[in-house]
């Protein structure tokens, strides 16, 4: 939660800081070119009288003396100072960019040799207008040759600059005491939650430990009945459904104990393909018993570290999810590979119907069944990849499915070497 929130607070700063410092930027830039065309216009110098006009009541132009700036409107949006507030230059070249002539130096910073090399810079670029150094500059045709004026921007480039100085180090500053409260508060936000989560887990550790003494004794006490009044349909069923039930119960608390943070995988190096080819093997009958198609590709010497008995049961839980949902038939196949640097193992088997691809991200939810495998004949709640991810979790890798196609789905699981 930490995390996100200050993520999307960056984002939202960011956006503002930058926001702001690109209409700041680009609003120099504009006004910049506004003085420049105005002394392009006027042959690199400014117009004599800068004040700005009114309409007289009879609709003539009076002139503005002595008048407030906010009576009339402003020309191009300049004040009567700016004149006087600019400091620019003019170069002038011929048509082959030979120097001709400096004018109107109404600058100190920029002498006659410098104003030349600049300009000829300027001229070989090609350009018509943009920034030389903190210079803004234009380049326009007149019937003397080809005239360059530059206007002095240090003043407003040096104010964006402290502006992008300071907005980033507030903003930094602010994202900083945000992450502080965020961290404070978020405690106070979580714990509720988090006890909340603590003591699911706990109930379906303790009540997966107190049903499975039931169980036991109603199984076992079905097989007594069994031994003294023989098989029947009753006793059968009562033997199916305890033995799924104790499967139940035990993915339960199987998955309650992956999901501590307590119960810390102690890796050891383990031969993987041989783990794969046993548990794929150990499959063949079933399938075969099913008229499915079964197959398997494993590429020999892979090692891995991690737990072994998790893997094996991260492998069987694979193929018993695909050989269930397959129909009468179809084809279910295991592969392991390297890949880069990742260990890969996917199952891929072919369904009776077309894949929703909606459903695809609910796969691995707890007791997550789509309508059409909701019925008996597939004796399975929706755990079992709820189970294989909380052990491909545990063992820092990744687990997603995907469609193949319209009816096969892939089941693909990988770790880092």
């Amino acid at each position: 939660m930490i995390a996100v929130s200050m993520l999307a607070i960056f984002i939202v700063l960011g956006t503002i800081v930058t926001a702001i410092n690109i209409y700041n930027y680009n609003r120099i830039v504009r006004d910049s070119d506004n003085i420049l065309t105005v002394l392009q216009e006027n042959n690199g110098a400014f117009p004599e009288d800068m004040r700005p006009q009114r309409l007289g009541k009879d609709g003539a132009e009076q002139n503005g003396q002595n008048l407030s700036t906010g009576d009339f409107p402003m020309q191009k949006g300049f004040s009567p100072e700016t004149r006087f507030e600019s400091r620019y230059f003019s170069v002038l070249l011929d048509a082959d960019g030979n120097f001709k002539a400096n004018e109107h130096m109404q600058i100190a910073a920029v002498d006659d040799e410098g104003a030349k090399t600049m300009a000829l810079d300027v001229f070989s670029t090609g350009r018509a207008k943009g920034f030389y150094g903190t210079y803004r500059y234009i380049k326009g045709d007149t019937d003397e040759g080809v005239r360059i004026i530059f206007l002095d921007c240090r003043r407003d480039l040096d104010h964006f600059k402290n502006l992008l100085t300071s907005s980033i180090l507030i903003s930094l500053i602010g994202l900083g005491a945000v992450f502080v409260l965020v961290l404070i508060f978020s405690r106070r936000m979580i714990k509720p939650v988090s006890e909340s989560y603590e003591k699911q887990k706990e109930f379906i550790t303790n009540a997966g430990h107190e049903i499975k003494t039931p169980l036991s004794i109603i199984s076992a006490d079905a097989e007594v009945l069994e031994m003294d009044n023989g098989e029947n349909e009753w006793l059968d069923d009562i033997k199916i459904q305890t033995k799924r039930l104790t499967e139940l119960t035990n993915d339960l608390i199987f998955l309650a104990r992956m999901e501590e943070s307590s119960d810390n995988i102690k890796p050891v190096e383990f031969p993987l393909s041989d783990i794969v080819k046993e548990v794929a093997s150990s499959f063949s009958a079933p399938a075969k018993a099913q008229t499915k198609s079964f197959t398997y590709d494993v590429e020999e010497g892979i090692s891995f570290n991690g737990n072994e008995k998790d893997i094996y049961k991260l492998v069987a839980l694979l193929l018993d999810n695909a050989l269930k949902y397959s129909p009468t038939g179809g084809y279910v196949h295991m592969d392991l590979k390297k890949s880069k640097n990742r260990i890969v193992l996917t199952s891929t088997n072919t369904t009776a119907t077309e894949l929703n691809e909606a459903e695809l991200s609910h796969f691995f939810d707890r007791f997550y069944r789509s309508d059409r495998s909701r019925n008996s004949a597939q004796n399975s709640y929706g755990i079992g990849l709820s189970v294989a991810r909380a052990i491909v979790d545990k063992h820092k890798g990744r687990i997603r499915a995907y469609a193949k196609d319209s009816t096969c789905i892939v089941i693909e699981a990988s770790f880092p070497k």
